[in-house]
């Protein structure tokens, strides 16, 4: 930028890191420009590592010095409390992604049910001018982003926000590096559960 700019635009890579508000972490995972003090009582470190507040809060974060947040991930068990019938069963729900194999069938068959028709023949009689596929459709009017947040999560648009944030909570078990073994292939996915939480958890079309 020449010096005698009228307008004061700085465009260099350096001037936007400086504007940046959000933290840069090291290869440690340490919050390079946290502010923080360490959550652990007595401590007065600083609090550059973030840690989640619960199981079921994942993204509410502690925010501990390094000695603490060890001490913390040591301590920390995600089935804390679960029993061991509830835990077998999750087990199962995982191996296949919490999607259960749809029993097989003629396609043909499940084309006419979708239009609540058992028997083809049926559309030769009272059925011939109705569509119930069509009336069943009663979704209500979303905003674009809200339509796209409920699919991303695998949820209905009559849900409340209690039972959506449960689906959103399924799919951070699966997808979170920290909760599947710290496999992190399917980090684009988690961006995008969590993107499509904020969407709902923020919106006043749910209750």
């Amino acid at each position: 930028m020449s010096k005698s700019d009228p307008f004061g635009f700085d465009m260099s890579v350096r001037s936007a890191k400086k504007k940046n508000p959000r933290g840069r972490r090291a290869a440690t995972g340490a919050s390079e420009t946290s502010q923080r003090v360490c959550d652990k009582d007595g401590c007065q470190e600083a609090g550059k590592f973030r840690a989640p507040k619960a199981p079921d809060v994942l993204d509410d974060f502690y925010w501990f010095c390094q000695e603490h947040v060890r001490e913390y991930n040591n301590q920390w068990n995600f089935f804390e409390g679960t029993t061991e019938a509830e835990l077998n069963a999750q087990r199962s729900k995982d191996k296949v992604w919490e999607r259960e194999t749809k029993p097989m069938g003629d396609p043909e068959a499940r084309a006419w049910a979708r239009l609540g028709i058992e028997d083809p023949h049926q559309v030769l009689g009272a059925n011939a001018t109705q569509n119930p596929g069509r009336a069943a459709k009663t979704g209500r009017r979303l905003p674009p982003t809200e339509r796209r947040a409920i699919e991303i999560l695998e949820a209905k648009d009559d849900w409340s926000k209690a039972d959506i944030r449960k689906a959103y909570k399924k799919l951070i078990k699966v997808l979170h590096p920290d909760m599947n073994g710290g496999d992190r292939s399917q980090e684009e996915q988690l961006q995008e559960v969590r993107w499509a939480w904020d969407q709902i958890k923020d919106s006043r079309s749910f209750k």
